[in-house]
């Protein structure tokens, strides 16, 4: 008898696809348990609001969780201002503050397979960089590259723009992290914190989503963005950069240089 409490008891690792006794096709996923729980906790506080395609988070258990599984489908150009829309709404929903983690979630969190601290602030620019850009920085680099980085840091007040409310977060929302299915976009592997909106549209960016300028018009047609906002798009890429730079090295932090180069002159 294949059940949720059979799967969640299950030996395998990583990622795999199964089918329950009533035709439901779910997706078994193994980590780190706080991994898990935060991606549990992260999913299901991106689904309250109801106003972006979220797999329903079925059981867990500590290291294991089952979820629905998203049929494979396309993004067209309907299905993107539809999770435009959507996604200011997700984001309009809100947070308690900057860096909350979901409710029930860990503080020690992950994005991908590198640490991310839910520490908690009021002023977005410091609270970015104290807990969001320098940790990563400072595994990823050293000597007069690190420096730049905290010369950057130092100027974020100066470029953050107007101050905006703590916004319900994706946090790791990049191209691959959105699935396209019924006509709507839907968002798994989640980093989900209270953050500032600009994040989670900088990511979508960062690797180039299908319809992305479709979806940044339907977003700020139900929700303007403040101006100059395409500006600071590389101010909120640079988290996700010196994520990249921790984990895989490259070019990633030559680019974050380049990003805080341009900030700190």
């Amino acid at each position: 008898m294949t059940s949720v409490g059979s799967l969640l008891a299950g030996t395998g690792g990583g990622v795999q696809m199964a089918t329950l006794d009533d035709g439901t096709e779910v997706v078994v996923k193994s980590a780190e348990p706080s991994a898990i729980a935060a991606e549990a906790a992260g999913l299901r506080w991106l689904a309250d609001p109801g106003t972006v395609g979220v797999p329903e988070v079925l059981g867990e258990t500590e290291g294991r969780m089952v979820s629905t599984r998203v049929p494979s489908g396309r993004a067209d150009r309907d299905a993107a201002e539809t999770f435009g829309r959507g996604l200011a709404a997700l984001h309009a929903a809100g947070a308690s503050a900057f860096g909350a983690p979901p409710p029930g979630g860990p503080v020690h969190a992950w994005i991908g397979e590198a640490r991310m601290v839910n520490e908690t602030g009021e002023h977005w620019p410091s609270w970015y960089a104290e807990h969001r850009v320098l940790p990563h920085a400072r595994r990823a680099l050293r000597g007069d590259d690190l420096a730049l980085v905290e010369r950057a840091c130092a100027r974020f007040d100066d470029v953050a723009g107007p101050s905006e409310p703590p916004a319900r977060l994706h946090g790791d929302l990049w191209t691959g992290n959105v699935l396209w299915s019924g006509g709507r976009g839907w968002v798994i592997d989640p980093a989900a914190h209270g953050g500032h909106r600009e994040t989670d549209l900088a990511m979508l960016a960062l690797f180039g989503a299908p319809e992305l300028e479709t979806i940044l018009a339907a977003y700020d047609e139900a929700a303007p963005l403040a101006d100059g906002w395409r500006d600071r798009v590389g101010l909120h890429q640079l988290w996700p950069l010196l994520v990249h730079a921790e984990l895989f090295g490259g070019g990633y932090g030559d680019r974050a240089l380049t990003v805080c180069s341009r900030i700190a002159s």
